[in-house]
């Protein structure tokens, strides 16, 4: 059963992994923000979550306007670190939790929180900038991480209500995973800021401190702030700090403010706060919900194959060597030797045997989604009336027999 331990509130300026890289920690300019992430850097080495559920924003690295996400949990079995514009950190791969992570999505989903989901995307310095600070990586991290990505880079972004409910509800799917694990919860992001504009450079201490009194105390009140109450006070910019609210959401009402650390050195108020739970709550059987609740029983449905999460992560290399015929150039390499395009996808020798064999049944049982199966039919000069008839393993003619109007081919 997975426990909360508490939560995090640290910013994420890229310019604190840029003086971490440079081994900066001890110069005078860099020294408060470093000595002020210690804490939490200890709290965490003491309470030794196995999981740390990290929201964060990406700064247009994974995702570009034309696809960006208003929530967002990342479910890979690994995270890259993003290359943004200067070359890739000496950082080690990040471990993910694939079943827990696709929890948490089939969970939230069902509470009518509409995630979107991502795999083979790298993390940004939303993420990197201070894991660092909170974990060792030498020679590789201590955890896992599930990262859930918030849109606060285009409006319309959620509201700091609806972020405030989103952890809320993710504290209900961390407590209805029935494996014993151990979790916190880390709100990156702010604090004031803003940098863009004629307004470039804006601060407020004052609401800092208060943004970190009542995250802590009333939290309600943030939530029923407005968008523009947050730019007007904090900053355009640091409006994000609505991903704390996420954060604290996911936390009880009795909580101790273990460390608070704040450091305004130029454009950005550089903070971290620990959080912890005065009574990790255990989490009681009716509380555990182990898989989908809306495919629960479709097992039972003969010849049903739900595409799901961990399909989709477990066949993504089978599924994107179909989804890339797309291109016309793919679809010439597999014309032109359909044994070496399967070899040069990465396809096993059996998903090979299955691709060439023109096998639709065998693919769809080993994780194929129909949808990208289509672009293969088309490139084979197969109809889907066909590939249904073959999934039936009846001839074309004695399957469009059993249809209503056989001639509507």
């Amino acid at each position: 059963m997975a426990k909360i331990l508490g939560g995090i509130g640290m910013s994420h300026v890229p310019t604190i992994g840029v003086a971490y890289d440079r081994e900066k920690w001890n110069q005078p300019a860099w020294a408060p923000l470093f000595e002020g992430a210690r804490p939490a850097y200890d709290w965490l080495a003491e309470k030794k979550p196995d999981v740390l559920i990290v929201l964060y924003n990406d700064h247009l690295n994974a995702f570009f306007y034309d696809l960006y996400p208003t929530f967002s949990i990342g479910i890979a079995p690994e995270y890259d670190v993003a290359d943004e514009g200067a070359g890739r950190r000496p950082l080690p791969m990040l471990p993910g939790d694939t079943a827990f992570a696709s929890h948490l999505a089939e969970q939230l989903v069902d509470q009518e929180f509409d995630m979107a989901v991502f795999h083979d995307r790298p993390l940004d310095h939303g993420v990197f900038s201070p894991l660092p600070l909170l974990w060792p990586h030498r020679p590789g991290w201590p955890g896992r991480v599930v990262p859930i990505m918030v849109n606060v880079v285009q409006y319309p972004l959620p509201t700091p209500m609806r972020c405030f409910k989103l952890g809320q509800a993710l504290r209900q799917a961390i407590h209805a995973y029935p494996e014993d694990i151990s979790v916190a919860i880390v709100g990156t992001g702010g604090l004031s800021h803003q940098i863009h504009g004629e307004r470039t450079g804006h601060n407020d201490t004052e609401w800092d401190m208060r943004f970190l009194d009542l995250l802590q105390h009333d939290p309600l009140e943030l939530a029923r702030m407005r968008h523009v109450d947050y730019v007007r006070l904090g900053g355009a910019e640091g409006a994000e700090v609505i991903m704390w609210l996420a954060m604290r959401g996911a936390l009880s009402d009795d909580i101790t403010q273990r460390h608070r650390n704040y450091y305004l050195a130029t454009t950005t108020a550089m903070t971290t706060l620990v959080l912890e739970e005065n009574v990790v709550h255990a989490p009681q059987s009716d509380e555990i919900r182990a898989g989908n609740p809306q495919t629960e029983g479709m097992e039972e449905i003969p010849g049903t194959y739900p595409f799901d999460l961990r399909t989709g992560v477990r066949q993504t290399r089978l599924n994107r060597f179909f989804w890339q015929l797309r291109l016309a150039e793919a679809r010439t390499a597999f014309l032109e030797d359909g044994q070496a395009a399967c070899t040069a996808a990465g396809l096993s020798a059996e998903e090979t045997a299955l691709v060439l064999g023109r096998d639709w049944l065998g693919l769809v049982r080993a994780g194929a989604n129909f949808f990208v199966l289509e672009k293969y039919a088309r490139l084979v000069k197969e109809t889907n009336l066909e590939v249904y008839a073959s999934m039936r393993g009846e001839s074309y003619e004695t399957f469009m027999a059993t249809r209503r109007v056989p001639d509507a081919t």
